[in-house]
């Protein structure tokens, strides 16, 4: 059948690809729409394979919560470069992805990747994706949390965001831990949460640098069990420091402000 430039041109603008790239596959599908994008498709998986060794360590990190404000998401889409994770259309893809994980409720990254996007799965979308832009791209991490509060800080430059889920609706209190979380980093909100495997392991550097600084072995252990005490207060969310004032730890802030508001949860991604 004849390929019109209106066939072509809705193709491009279906699938992103370039004028060249469209009328060539409506070419050789005879004008079949849906061949025709499963064979640009195709054209992406082979860039994806080939650019699969690559080293994606730019991208843009963003936070957002469901209109009700109990469900938060925050996830990456990595790039190798500067400049196409600065691209607005890459920008506005990547908000279109946030925005379909709210309304999905994907519950991980696998989860998500297999949800529908106008008809595709978001793992295809993104290849397509890479077939348009010529990186890799992928979803390197990803984070849901739903509780009465979710709030999420998107930090300036979007190479860091967090969501925190409170056990009670208080946008302000929310945004400081947030900001704590996007500040501080903690690995987890007390001591409970953190792994024996991690525990040990600090013990075991805390006991080697004592060692090595000529400590006794008999006190090794002692003062292995102090820097302990010191990670877990410094990498905890409770126990840390509170950023707004270091006088007071965000346990103490907490319960000054609303001694029954929890902190359920939270997560960090950053793009370092």
């Amino acid at each position: 059948m004849a390929i019109t430039a209106a066939d072509v041109n809705k193709l491009r603008k279906q699938t992103g690809l370039g004028l060249m790239d469209c009328k060539k596959a409506l070419v050789e599908t005879d004008g079949d729409f849906e061949k025709a994008i499963e064979l640009l498709r195709k054209k992406g998986q082979k860039i994806a394979a080939k650019r699969g060794d690559n080293e994606a360590s730019e991208g843009f990190v963003i936070a957002k919560t469901s209109e009700d404000g109990k469900t938060g998401v925050n996830l990456v889409l990595n790039c190798e470069t500067d400049f196409v994770a600065k691209n607005q259309q890459f920008v506005d893809f990547v908000q279109g992805l946030v925005d379909l994980a709210l309304s999905t409720g994907a519950s991980s990254k696998d989860d998500f990747y297999t949800k529908d996007w106008d008809g595709r799965k978001v793992a295809d979308v993104i290849e397509e994706q890479m077939g348009k832009i010529g990186e890799k791209l992928e979803v390197s991490d990803y984070g849901i949390l739903s509780a009465e509060k979710v709030v999420a800080y998107n930090h300036p430059g979007n190479r860091t965001a967090a969501i925190v889920a409170l056990s009670k609706d208080n946008a302000e209190v929310g945004r400081d831990i947030a900001m704590q979380v996007a500040a501080m980093s903690p690995i987890a909100l007390d001591e409970s949460e953190v792994s024996e495997e991690v525990k040990a392991k600090e013990i075991e550097i805390g006991t080697e640098q004592a060692i090595a600084e000529g400590k006794p072995a008999e006190m090794a252990g002692k003062i292995a069990q102090g820097k302990l005490g010191k990670f877990l207060k410094e990498r905890t969310l409770m126990n840390q420091e509170f950023i707004k004032t270091s006088k007071k730890s965000v346990k103490q802030y907490l319960k000054e402000v609303d001694s029954d508001l929890e902190v359920k949860g939270f997560k960090l991604i950053t793009l370092s």
